[in-house]
């Protein structure tokens, strides 16, 4: 064997090393995706379970794709709402795991799976239309007409009774 061709064969060997412990999706996605909530009147006020907190709407941050946690919209005058955001394989994930598998790369799977570059969070972006919380003033009652006085039965006249 000469020497080119075992420099060959290392090179080889080395990018077969370095491409298994690629993780495409973690690479080419991130492991973190903005996440936005919007509400209808703007102005809320946002709090997650995971920590994250946002005094106005529209708010952004970026959250570990592999994410699950609450989210709570508040604002004066209406109800408080609460939504739950899960993670869930998306279709870029997929493909970058698939990615993995066509350069061969097992650890690959593995490292997207554990830092979860292959999920994306849902709903995303939330947006949450408000209701107010005070009910609607009730509509003032309508007049209702009177219905014509019915005269009495008219009355044949009797005769007086007889005296005695």
């Amino acid at each position: 064997m000469t020497d080119y061709t075992r420099l060959g064969l290392r090179l080889l060997v080395l990018a077969c090393v370095a491409g298994s412990l690629s993780a495409c999706a973690t690479v080419t996605r991130g492991t973190d995706e903005a996440f936005t909530v919007e509400s209808v009147p703007g102005g809320a006020a946002v709090r997650t379970s995971n920590g994250y907190s946002c005094d106005q709407t529209p708010c952004v941050w970026r959250i570990r794709r592999n994410s699950d946690f609450q989210v709570t919209i508040t604002k004066p005058g209406y109800k408080t709402v609460t939504t739950q955001v899960m993670h869930s394989t998306s279709g870029a994930g997929a493909a970058g795991l698939a990615g993995n598998v066509l350069i061969g790369g097992v650890i690959g799977i593995g490292v997207d799976a554990v830092t979860g570059a292959s999920q994306d969070l849902k709903p995303n972006p939330l947006h949450v239309v408000l209701e107010s919380d005070t009910p609607p003033p009730m509509p003032a009652p309508m007049p209702t007409a009177m219905p014509a006085p019915v005269a009495p039965p008219a009355t044949t006249a009797s005769a007086a009774p007889a005296a005695r």
